[in-house]
């Protein structure tokens, strides 16, 4: 076995292939998964009279899906409709989300759908994010967004973060937003410590026609298409993790009292 080519190669690019069987993700035993409906396993439904109903079921997330191939605990911090606004100023306390016994190695947050796309918030900057007192963030998309990551890292000081991004949905009416939101992650990544980009515009496929056909239902994904997501999650998850051996290696005293330099 070549293990330098197959776990370092330096010109592999992230989805270049997804993994089987145990990821890199599995360093992390504990796991949060925060978002809206696409990271609920919401599946869209039509009545008699063609109206809509939409059902979170969780364990088709594909954040449940990655955690049951690769044994750890996960934790879905999310619903249909979910914004970080609402994250932020109501649905975090009142469901248990900051209490320190959840406490997680990793969080990846996938939100910004409902915020950017469907009520129009403003996407902010760096600029909006106060680092002493988050309570002081401006009340745009990253001022709220920020503030999930500075409440976790007080309560998890030492987890990763991974932040995804939208993926490229063939829309040029929405390409403007789309990448302000890309911009504005990686702007977090550079500026938070221990945080990740998951670029699925960029990496990702193009859902386009074709690919809505295989892998939605209505506006949601079908549950093939939770497992593709899933897949790829936990591709990207893998690759970061083997490309920064040295991020990773202490991983495993994350959230215990075991001290180490």
């Amino acid at each position: 076995m070549n293990w330098k080519n197959e776990l370092f190669n330096e010109n592999e690019k992230p989805l270049d292939k997804l993994v089987d069987g145990y990821s890199h993700t599995s360093v992390f035993r504990t796991v949060a998964f925060i978002g809206d409906s696409l990271s609920s396993g919401e599946f869209e439904t039509r009545d008699e009279n063609n109206n809509p109903g939409y059902h979170d079921l969780y364990e088709y997330s594909w954040g449940q899906y990655i955690a049951r191939k690769n044994g750890f605990k996960a934790y879905n911090f999310s619903c249909g409709g979910m914004t970080a606004k609402a994250y932020v100023e109501s649905f975090a306390e009142k469901n248990g989300m900051w209490d320190e016994d959840k406490a997680c190695q990793a969080y990846v947050i996938a939100l910004g759908v409902n915020d950017i796309y469907n009520r129009n918030m403003e996407i902010g900057s760096i600029e909006d994010v106060d680092d002493q007192n988050f309570l002081n963030n401006k009340p745009t998309f990253a001022g709220y967004y920020a503030a999930i990551i500075q409440r976790y890292k007080q309560i998890s000081p030492d987890a990763k973060f991974f932040f995804v991004t939208f993926p490229n949905s063939n829309t040029p009416e929405r390409d403007d937003k789309t990448h302000g939101m890309i911009n504005l992650l990686y702007s977090f990544a550079e500026h938070f410590d221990n945080s990740y980009v998951i670029d699925l515009y960029k990496y990702g496929p193009v859902y386009d026609a074709e690919f809505y056909e295989k892998f939605f239902l209505y506006g949601h994904m079908s549950p093939s298409g939770y497992i593709l997501t899933a897949r790829m999650i936990d591709s990207y998850i893998d690759y970061i993790v083997r490309h920064n051996p040295d991020d990773f290696k202490t991983v495993g005293f994350v959230g215990t009292d075991i001290k180490y330099k």
